[in-house]
């Protein structure tokens, strides 16, 4: 059964355990969330969504290929997705797994704004309502809908049940109480402003960088596009796609280790790509523990990293998986 916490309850209050949840067949179908107005697309989303799929098309175009560039997108995915939304906006922020000092949280929580999934509190509550209702008909995204739906597709159409601040307060007031976090739900611009920023500073700097180097400027312009375009474009549609993948396919194919009510998976190809976030029931089993990989052979390239914060002093109140404490044999 499922005994994950509420969360209509910020941490450190008396929180209720969430009822029970029977299973939902495997492959089965459920309608959308009530509160989903049909064929009302959500067009900040669907623009921003469009836009940086179109530009994506221009990595295919070999005068803006780099092999630096390729490199930096790989290193933004650790950096960005892995840091930035696997750590601090999910195992940090939404579960409490963890906690580092102020300033290194809102230096992640930059990170993960710079990969255009929303606001810390929007994203903290969207993920905190999946876990009460997972794989029911209020879960915002189960794929149980669809493939396409728990992919993406729920992204892109209102729900109004999930676009209001009162919402945002329930599922996540204690991350609202920062100031900051509070100050990007507030302030849309502020998202715009951060994301207009690293644009600019990544080809800024490589222009900068070659045309010091060689002095030419066609070359330093196609230097600093080749290092934009894979640097923050490919790189934050990847880690879009990697985020979503946890949500459809870890909830669709896979072994349970656990049963938890729902129908999260383990995904060996799902953690390989998210740096462990694929080993999902084992989290559905044991929402707080800031590891989810249970078994040795469970490789969690995010908890390796939690677990390298805790000794050099960055992390603290660290969450490590019950199993861990039970006794062997």
């Amino acid at each position: 059964m499922n005994t994950g916490t509420r969360y209509d309850a910020p941490p450190g209050s008396q929180q209720a355990v969430s009822p029970p949840v029977t299973d939902t067949p495997r492959g089965g179908e459920l309608a959308v969330p009530v509160g989903v107005e049909r064929g009302v697309l959500d067009l900040p989303a669907v623009g921003g969504l469009a836009v940086y799929h179109l530009l994506l098309v221009l990595a295919f175009l070999p005068w803006f290929f780099s092999w630096a560039g390729l490199t930096l997108c790989a290193l933004g995915l650790y950096v960005y997705g892995t840091l930035g939304i696997n750590l601090c906006y999910h195992r940090l922020l939404t579960h409490r797994g963890l906690v580092v000092p102020k300033w290194l949280e809102r230096t992640f929580v930059t990170l993960g704004i710079c990969c255009l999934e929303d606001t810390p509190g929007r994203w903290v509550a969207m993920h905190r309502l999946h876990h009460q209702h997972a794989d029911q008909q209020r879960d915002p995204h189960s794929p149980l809908v669809t493939l396409l739906w728990g992919h993406m597709g729920w992204i892109v159409v209102k729900n109004r049940d999930t676009a209001d601040m009162a919402s945002y307060e329930r599922y996540a007031r204690d991350v609202l109480k920062d100031p900051y976090y509070r100050g990007l739900e507030e302030h849309d611009l502020w998202l715009v402003w951060i994301n207009l920023a690293q644009w600019l500073i990544y080809f800024a700097a490589s222009f900068g960088a070659s045309w010091l180097m060689y002095g030419n400027l066609m070359t330093a312009v196609q230097f600093g596009l080749s290092m934009w375009i894979w640097g923050v474009i490919v790189r934050t549609v990847v880690v879009w796609h990697i985020t979503w993948s946890v949500n459809s396919l870890a909830h669709r194919w896979g072994y349970k280790t656990y049963e938890t009510g729902d129908n999260s998976r383990n995904s060996w190809f799902v953690a390989w790509i998210s740096n462990g976030e694929g080993w999902h029931n084992n989290h559905h089993s044991d929402q707080r523990a800031a590891a989810h990989g249970h078994k040795w052979w469970e490789f969690d390239v995010t908890w390796l990293t939690v677990w390298l914060l805790e000794r050099v002093g960055l992390a603290t109140n660290v969450v490590r998986p019950n199993v861990w404490q039970r006794p062997r044999g």
